[in-house]
């Protein structure tokens, strides 16, 4: 008897737990509760703009070594690293005595040649004078004989006029003597000039304003003259123009067809913690064959000289705008091979498979351009979960926008 009890409160706890087992699972939810819920956002218009997030570094405007064009000892130098300069002033001058000597050589030359032409141009007035007097007197030997033939004999007439042709040659060969030397004049001068240009040369002048960023020389220096590749000639010191600075940026191939002139460049310089607007001033229009990108450049000005050459930036460069334009989170887009698709909550509540064209493209949100219309019910999240055809229960998903976004 109290076994057949023992089995009967077993079978009743069995039935039981069995019981309780189906109502909570199949009689213990509403209906209601059974249907997946789903997190949605609506299709909608907006200004998209799609951009570029890339390092650049801060480069020089320009940046030179400058060297003597002559060899000498340097005499004084007057700049050391880190000293602002402006352009045209003296940095360094050398010791040549040689050229000095040669400098006054040929302003010698000048002076030989000058008198020279004097000389010249006195025996030229000399020639004319005589040949003036000889052919007086041949024209009057001339007119006497013509007025009584035989009064003058005819040795003496060609005489006369033999003189009288002689002294014009005489004329002829002192002109020639004049113009060479004042062609003489004329090479001695630039023989000058070219000492005087070397002599000029002895001092290292700063071509632009900027800051000496390195000194190669010390006083009694010798420097080579670097007026040839063969020579390995010391320089004196390094210019970098730095109130003006180029932000270098290398922009991948895929980009380079949005890059143009005037495009608009974002800047953060972590570094100094200074944030600006720049806009694309220059590109090399090449692409580097090993890391394919194309250098592109914003000029940067530095007055304060804040910004030192070497620091990098980060920098988000624009590359395409779309106004009014359709779009979607970025994550509510399934991409399946080459194939994109976004699955879609029909007023039925039903999901729908919809192959869909992205345009442009923002950190958060994908430019559609077919496949979906405004409003349209978009799953952005866990696609996966999801079958065609299932019953959801929509719910609106949060989903954060960038300043580069701006919705309607």
């Amino acid at each position: 008897m109290i076994r057949k009890r023992s089995f009967l409160v077993v079978v009743v706890c069995v039935v039981l737990a069995l019981a309780g087992y189906f109502f909570l699972h199949h009689g213990g939810k509403p209906e209601a509760e059974k249907v997946a819920s789903a997190s949605v956002v609506s299709a909608k218009r907006s200004d998209l703009t799609s951009a570029l997030t890339v390092a650049g570094q801060f480069q020089p405007y320009q940046d030179v070594d400058l060297h003597a064009k002559v060899s000498g000892y340097i005499r004084k130098i007057s700049v050391d690293i880190g000293d602002r300069v402006h352009k045209g002033e003296v940095l360094a001058v050398l010791e040549v005595p040689e050229l000095q000597d040669q400098v006054q050589g040929a302003q010698a030359e000048v002076r030989h040649s000058e008198s020279q032409i004097g000389k010249a141009q006195s025996e030229v007035v000399s020639a004319e004078s005589t040949h003036a007097a000889l052919h007086a007197a041949y024209t009057r030997l001339e007119q006497a004989a013509k007025q009584q033939p035989g009064l003058i004999a005819e040795q003496e007439l060609d005489d006369a006029r033999a003189k009288d042709l002689e002294s014009q040659a005489q004329i002829d060969v002192a002109k020639a003597a004049l113009e060479a030397a004042r062609q003489q004049l004329g090479v001695s001068q630039a023989n000058s000039n070219r000492y005087k240009t070397l002599s000029d040369y002895t001092y290292i002048i700063a071509p632009y304003t900027g800051v000496v960023t390195m000194r190669y020389a010390d006083t009694g220096s010798l420097i080579q003259a670097g007026t040839s590749s063969n020579t390995q000639s010391m320089p004196v010191v390094r210019l970098a123009q730095s109130d003006l600075l180029r932000l270098r940026m290398p922009v991948p191939e895929t980009d380079v067809p949005y890059i143009a002139e005037g495009g608009v460049v974002r800047v953060h310089v972590q570094a100094t913690g200074k944030d600006f607007t720049g806009k694309i001033v220059r590109f090399s229009r090449d692409l580097n064959s090993t890391t394919r990108t194309m250098i592109t450049e914003v000029d940067v000005e530095n007055p304060d000289l804040v910004l030192s050459p070497g620091m990098y930036a980060e920098t988000d460069i624009d590359l395409q705008h779309r106004s009014n334009a359709l779009s979607i989170p970025t994550q509510a887009v399934v991409e399946s091979g080459d194939q994109k698709y976004v699955l879609v909550v029909n007023k039925q509540n039903r999901v729908e498979k919809r192959t869909v064209t992205v345009g442009i493209q923002t950190a958060n949100r994908s430019e559609i351009t077919s496949g979906l219309n405004e409003g349209d019910s978009v799953i952005a999240s866990g696609q996966a979960n999801y079958e065609v055809g299932q019953q959801v229960n929509p719910r609106p998903a949060f989903i954060p926008t960038t300043a580069q976004e701006v919705s309607e």
